[in-house]
């Protein structure tokens, strides 16, 4: 890149230059020049501290990251011939995950002949889902992996 705009520290445009007088004029301040605008024509370069921008860069990045949720997703395992006991158990488990923000993936597991009887984990996330209505929106309906079937609820929108 032959020609380069150059922005000095305080933010005034020098104009177009040759990229060898940018960097001179940089190491004339003891600041470097840095490459802000790769894709405009001609490319725009600024002298600054390359450490102290990097820094702040940094910072930038932290404070983000700060404000951003992260959300989980919690797996319950059941049986097509879960009881009602063992039922209401995991039901408040996945409550209390949507009530934590966090997803849950309910899966019912198959095993030998109960494959012929797919219907029967059918209801039982049929159950799931109309036990947490209010509480969580189911975000992917069942489906069949392999020998499972699973289904993920989301926690309602606030």
């Amino acid at each position: 890149m032959p020609q380069v705009r150059i922005i000095d520290q305080e933010g005034k445009q020098l104009g177009v230059m040759a990229t060898r007088d940018g960097i001179k004029l940089a190491e004339g301040a003891g600041l470097d020049l840095v490459e802000i605008s790769p894709n405009a024509v001609p490319p725009v370069c600024k002298i600054m501290d390359y450490g102290k921008y990097k820094y702040q860069m940094s910072k930038r990045a932290h404070e983000a990251k700060k404000k951003q949720t992260v959300i989980h997703l919690k797996e319950v395992k059941m049986r097509s011939g879960t009881e009602e006991h063992d039922f209401n158990f995991k039901m408040r488990h996945i409550e209390r995950f949507l009530t934590q923000g966090d997803k849950a993936k309910v899966t019912i597991v198959f095993r030998g002949r109960e494959l012929a009887h797919i219907d029967l984990g059918r209801e039982v996330l049929n159950r799931v889902a109309e036990a947490i209505k209010g509480k969580g929106i189911i975000e992917q309906q069942p489906r069949m992996e392999g020998k499972s079937l699973t289904m993920i609820v989301a926690p309602a929108a606030k």
